[in-house]
């Protein structure tokens, strides 16, 4: 589906858009009463926001600890080589491993950062084998294995 071009944001948009960054079960009439617009005007903002990429996903943040999941891990990857015909193999495994939660590639030391859900150390280090075992490009890999939990979310400052 191709996107529609990025619309530009007024007062109201933002106010919606930060509603439902926070939670986006709230219903469109109570946006529409804390955004002063009628719910029909909500939805068609909220579905042009959708159109232009704008909105990427609505999704539940889920509590990895409670489903079982109690390990996340921050891991730095560096290549030998950056160029996509080098790193496709990679990044194809990495998106299709269901443990990584974000994958960046960065500037620095690392090429790629992802973040993993684990169950188990010996659960991490299957995960490592299948992304980088065997893989001639990973020069190495760094963990660090998070202690505890300070913030976590992905809502952006808005105006």
């Amino acid at each position: 589906m191709a996107l529609s071009p990025t619309p530009t944001l007024d007062a109201a948009d933002l106010a919606i858009l930060d509603i439902l960054q926070r939670d986006n079960t709230v219903s469109q009439r109570e946006i529409a009463a804390a955004v002063h617009l009628s719910p029909p005007a909500v939805q068609r903002r909220i579905q042009r926001l959708r159109d232009s990429g704008i909105i990427r996903a609505e999704l539940a943040i889920l509590d990895g600890a409670r489903l079982g999941h109690p390990l996340t891990l921050i891991v730095s990857v560096r290549v030998h080589d950056e160029h996509p015909r080098h790193t496709e193999p990679l990044r194809k495994r990495i998106l299709a491993e269901p443990a990584v939660q974000q994958c960046y590639t960065v500037t620095g030391e690392s090429d790629f950062v992802l973040v993993i859900a684990a169950t188990t150390m010996p659960h991490y280090e299957a995960i490592t084998d299948r992304l980088f075992g065997g893989d001639d490009n990973v020069a190495r890999f760094q963990t660090s294995v998070a202690l505890n939990c300070l913030k976590a979310g992905f809502q952006i400052p808005l105006a």
